[in-house]
């Protein structure tokens, strides 16, 4: 991957992912499948401008869910890479700003 815009996908905002914000000052993305650590850290550090302290990656696995309708009826979610950032002490990103 050349482009950084590539490697984050999305912010992960959930209840773990608010609390991690205030407490730990961690936040989480969803990123590209074949990112590794470096390229993350450099694509946050690049496009919010804060310094990471370290990256935490997590390989989501694939998960049926039930439809209600029938019963053989199954669908699946997709698999997604998730990174949590620890963020230097003091800084902060502007899109995690409003969450509690």
């Amino acid at each position: 991957m050349n482009n950084i815009y590539e490697i984050l996908r999305r912010p992960l905002i959930t209840e773990k992912s608010s609390y991690q914000v205030r407490k730990m000052n961690q936040v989480s993305f969803e990123v590209h499948a074949k990112a590794t650590k470096a390229q993350i850290k450099d694509a946050i550090e690049t496009v919010f401008k804060v310094k990471v302290e370290r990256v935490n990656v997590i390989n989501v696995p694939a998960k049926r869910s039930k439809r209600l309708a029938t019963r053989r009826m199954a669908t699946r979610r997709q698999p997604y890479k998730k990174a949590v950032v620890t963020l230097a002490p003091g800084s902060t990103i502007d899109v995690f700003e409003g969450v509690r």
